[in-house]
């Protein structure tokens, strides 16, 4: 009996050190828990109980709760937010090198832009994001941006002329705006629905998978396909959070952002799909026969706020990617 009680005090004694040692962590992003950002939170926060044994449990902060993005990345950095799924437009403020992914028409296509964040130059991009008191673990994805407006079809870059754009804070975007006749107006995304509103800003550019999730229909009549940014997304970790993780456990950290990306994807796969149809059921008058070279052309300009500090080597390297 004596040995029975002595086992049972050391069960529940290691119960009482598992429930103590297990971590909890927030996955912070912009977006809708419903939005391809959502649906690769939760893959990262299952993906991660699953293979910790339920060692690290996590949750969502979406739709801007922890700040900006731009504020996100800053409290990663330190340590006072955990995991972030954001766009790269504003971490080129905190890693340059990473402006080279947001060049407008450097990218051909989905597979082209796969192709390149899953190779070598992807790998680079991820350390170059680790030497900046930051953890890149895993390229995610937006995909292709497209403008919205409430004033007018676009289809040449004429139609742009005069119309206040709400870009992403990041300089190669506004440089190729201002190109192609814009008014470039940086914001934050969370300011952004309430800026179209109040009729701020006459429009903005955004992925189909942002266009839905946001419901941009309730206050932009007109879509234009341009495709004119691949944009990709990070999943990053705070190194203050990583520093204290063993290699087993950041081991884990990185195969559930590998789940996230490929959950995310996924998801952009499905509404490039089915988005169009969503948006012109909801009202949006969807221009899809829109010739770019003359939008390419006239943003060329813009690959010199990147290129004139950083050389062109990378993005060669990236357009000779088959």
């Amino acid at each position: 009996m004596k040995h029975s009680l002595t086992a049972l005090i050391g069960s529940l004694a290691l119960s009482a050190g598992v429930a103590q040692a297990q971590q909890s962590f927030v996955v912070g992003h912009s977006l809708s828990p419903e939005s391809h950002y959502g649906i690769g939170a939760e893959a990262f926060i299952t993906t991660l109980a699953e293979l910790s044994g339920g060692e690290f449990a996590g949750e969502q902060a979406p739709a801007g709760q922890l700040g900006g993005e731009r504020d996100m990345i800053e409290g990663l950095q330190i340590g006072s937010l955990d995991v972030v799924i954001t766009s790269t437009g504003p971490l080129g403020n905190f890693v340059p090198e990473v402006y080279a992914l947001d060049l407008p028409f450097l990218f051909r296509d989905y597979d082209h832009a796969r192709a390149v964040l899953d190779g070598d130059i992807g790998q680079e991009l991820l350390g170059k994001i680790n030497e900046n008191q930051l953890v890149g673990l895993a390229w995610s994805e937006n995909g292709f941006r497209h403008v919205t407006n409430s004033q007018r079809p676009v289809r040449t870059p004429e139609d742009l002329a005069g119309l206040k754009l709400r870009t992403m804070e990041n300089r190669v975007h506004m440089e190729a705006f201002s190109e192609m006749g814009a008014a470039p107006t940086p914001m934050a995304f969370p300011e952004l629905f309430t800026a179209l509103q109040q009729g701020v800003v006459d429009g903005q550019e955004n992925p189909v998978t942002v266009i839905t999730a946001s419901k941009f229909w309730e206050v932009q009549g007109h879509v234009s396909l341009t495709g004119h940014v691949y944009s990709p997304a990070a999943v990053l970790a705070s190194p203050v959070l990583f520093d204290s993780l063993t290699e087993e456990q950041r081991g884990w950290f990185y195969e559930a952002a590998a789940a996230s990306a490929a959950a995310t994807r996924a998801e952009v796969n499905r509404l490039e799909d089915a988005g169009v149809a969503v948006m012109r059921e909801n009202g949006m008058e969807v221009i899809t026969d829109i010739d770019k070279a003359p939008f390419a052309a006239l943003a060329q300009p813009a690959y010199a706020v990147y290129t004139d500090q950083y050389g062109t080597d990378l993005v060669e390297r990236i357009q000779a990617v088959e």
